[in-house]
Order: structure tokens, then C-alpha cells, then sequence
């Protein structure tokens, strides 16, 4: 199934961080996103023309973030929005991550990086 049509379900402590070979093909379904394997993190800037677009870009990723019950880390500058994304409760990547990365890639206000 297509991330995208997926929903981000709660991941507890129990529950084991994606193996790297997870993660490479998880990776091939977010293009545009970087992969830190040594922090376990998914990463990817965003860039605007000014500041109202970059805080509509900013509203409108909390706003599916509230709907995934699943939060990025956001980096917020002028014109450019790093977005962070790891699953907490596990200190590690989790599925969650790749598809709110997925769904964060059909917001269609800026151009990337």
C-alpha cells in the first residue's frame, strides 16, 4: 500500500525501530528526503518566496501532523522550513515517519531544496 493512503498508528517503547533494510526501501517512496542512518532521523528543507508562504507551509504540516497524531521537528528561518522527523518513543525511525514524510511531500506551497 501507497504511504500516502496509510495512517501513522502509536508506537510505544515495545516497539521496534525500522532495520536499515526497512528503511532503504521505505526511503525509495520519499524522494527528496535524506535518510540520517546515524541519527535515525528523516530530514528534508523546504524553501519559499517569503515569509506568509513559508508560515502557510508551516500551518498547513502541524495541521497534518495533529491529524497523524505524529510530529516533525520544525525548523523555521525566513524563507526555508527544515522538517525533522523521528519516532520518540523509540529513539529510532518507525513507519510513521515515512508516511507523514509522504504526506508532508503532496503539500503543494514550496519547492525543495
Amino acid at each position: 500500500m501507497d504511504l500516502v493512503q496509510k495512517t501513522c498508528v502509536p508506537c510505544g517503547k515495545e516497539t521496534p525501530p525500522l532495520t536499515e533494510d526497512q528503511t532503504r526501501e521505505l526511503a525509495q517512496q520519499i524522494p527528496g528526503w535524506t535518510v540520517d542512518s546515524r541519527q535515525a532521523r528523516l530530514w528534508r528543507i523546504y524553501l519559499f518566496p517569503d515569509f506568509a508562504t513559508t508560515m502557510r507551509f508551516v500551518d498547513k504540516v502541524a495541521e497534518l501532523a495533529e491529524k497523524e497524531g505524529h510530529h516533525p521537528d520544525i525548523h523555521i528561518h525566513y524563507d526555508r522550513v527544515k522538517l525533522v522527523l523521528w519516532t520518540h518513543a523509540i529513539g529510532g525511525l518507525s513507519e510513521n515517519d515515512f508516511i507523514l514524510a509522504a504526506k508532508i511531500s503532496g503539500i503543494r506551497l514550496a519547492r525543495a531544496a
